[in-house]
């Protein structure tokens, strides 16, 4: 089973954790924890804009 990268923060998913949102388009989303689950889904942030993120600054 391969890792899935998690669609918020960028950090890697251990096989048999996490969580997968598919969205209503059939986009699939992976999410490490519910902080990213939250951000991303409910308070609709830009990962770029955060410095604990992998995505930051880019």
């Amino acid at each position: 089973m391969e890792k899935q990268i998690c669609s918020f923060c960028g950090e890697e998913i251990e096989p048999g954790t996490g969580k997968m949102f598919v969205k209503k388009d059939g986009k699939v989303l992976y999410f490490c924890s519910r902080k990213c689950e939250k951000n991303m889904i409910k308070l609709k942030r830009n990962p770029r804009k955060f410095k604990w993120t992998k995505h930051y600054g880019k």
